[in-house]
């Protein structure tokens, strides 16, 4: 665990950022809900990285 994770959690959210756009853009719910799932789950996984790394420390 480490910088690997942390680049796919970031490209998962810049993902769901994308998703999201798209989504309001062709007033498409559905893929905007995704985008934020998206968004939350890389968000979650980074909270799980930074524990991690304080028990590291």
């Amino acid at each position: 665990m480490g910088i690997d994770d942390r680049m796919e959690n970031t490209a998962e959210d810049l993902g769901g950022k994308m998703k999201e756009a798209a989504g309001k853009a062709t007033d498409d719910e559905r893929l905007e809900r995704e985008g934020k799932a998206d968004q939350a789950k890389a968000d979650l996984k980074n909270a799980a990285e930074d524990v991690k790394d304080a028990f590291k420390h």
